[in-house]
Formats: structure tokens, C-alpha cells, sequence
């Protein structure tokens, strides 16, 4: 246990904490705005991976159900940006700090598991019919990039406010 927390626990949460920090200071964005973000650019490589790769009825239940997915990220971000830029604060921060620590020391072991189901899933898909092989092939694509980093950027270190001070020109505006 202690060489799977050192070597694959401690390193990915490390790793989300500087990825959003980086978000913060170069976005000016608020932390949680990345997780969504992320997701709606995973979904985005999977319409246009699917539009390469299927046609007509497959296609369209493919795009609905990619549109689907999207629904959630998209209300978060347009929720977010109903709040405006000034949503984090050092209440905000201390709020989002406890979260995190508490997440680190109740969800090891949820991580864990999604992180190696995200890893052998692609394995475990075998389908005969090609849209069928298909559509579970972008599940497992879905799932593989977006479960593992809601978890981990959910559980990792926030930036402190004062790092996204605006002095870097923002690159990603929503609100």
C-alpha cells in the first residue's frame, strides 16, 4: 500500500495540484471551471473521432449521446460564470482546501480503484458488431480521460487566490 500511495497516489495529486495552478495563474480562472473544461475538450475529441469514423444513425445517436455528456460540464460553467471573476476569495480557497484534504484521506481508496478500472477497461471491451465496438471503444475513451482527473482534481492542493492575480494575459475567458 505504502509503494502504490508513494509512487502512483502522491505523483498524480501533485501533478493535479500543479495543473491547477498553472489553470489559475494563466487563465485567471477559478479552479473548479478546469474539470468541466476538460471534459467538454475530451467530448469534443470524441465527436470529431466519431464523425471520422461513423455515418448517418450511428453517427447522430453518437453526437446526441456526446451532447448528453456535455450537459452537466456545460451548466457547471455557465453557473460559474453567473457568479463572476471575483468567486475566489480566501473563503473560497479554505473552502476548497478542507474539501480537498478531506477527499485525500476519505477517497484513497475510490481513487484507486478508478484509476486502475480506467486503466484495464480498455482491455476488457470486446464487441463483435463495429458500432457497437465503436461506441464502447469512445465509453472506454470518455472514461479513461475524464474519471481519473475529476478524482484527483478534486482531491488535490488549490491554488492560493493571489496566484491568478491577473498580471498574465487570460487566456480562456467565461464570465
Amino acid at each position: 500500500m505504502d509503494w502504490i500511495n508513494r509512487y502512483i497516489d502522491e505523483p498524480l495529486l501533485s501533478g493535479a495540484a500543479r495543473t491547477l495552478r498553472v489553470w489559475h495563474v494563466y487563465t485567471a480562472q477559478h479552479p473548479e471551471r478546469l474539470e468541466p473544461v476538460w471534459n467538454l475538450a475530451a467530448l469534443s475529441f470524441l465527436a470529431i473521432a466519431s464523425r471520422y469514423h461513423l455515418s448517418s444513425q450511428p453517427l447522430a445517436l453518437s453526437l446526441a449521446a456526446l451532447f448528453m455528456l456535455a450537459l452537466p460540464s456545460i451548466w457547471k460553467l455557465a453557473s460559474s460564470a453567473s457568479m463572476g471573476s471575483g468567486g475566489y476569495d480566501a473563503r473560497r480557497y479554505k473552502s476548497l482546501r478542507a474539501r480537498a484534504i478531506s477527499k485525500r484521506e476519505a477517497e484513497w481508496s475510490l481513487r484507486m480503484t478508478v484509476l486502475f478500472a480506467s486503466a484495464g477497461l480498455p482491455f476488457a471491451t470486446r464487441i463483435d458488431d463495429p458500432v457497437g465496438s465503436a461506441f464502447m471503444t469512445g465509453a472506454c475513451i470518455w472514461f479513461v480521460l475524464t474519471a481519473p482527473v475529476k478524482f484527483y482534481l478534486e482531491a488535490a492542493e488549490p491554488p492560493a487566490p493571489d496566484q491568478g492575480d491577473g498580471s498574465h494575459q487570460r487566456l480562456v475567458q467565461f464570465g
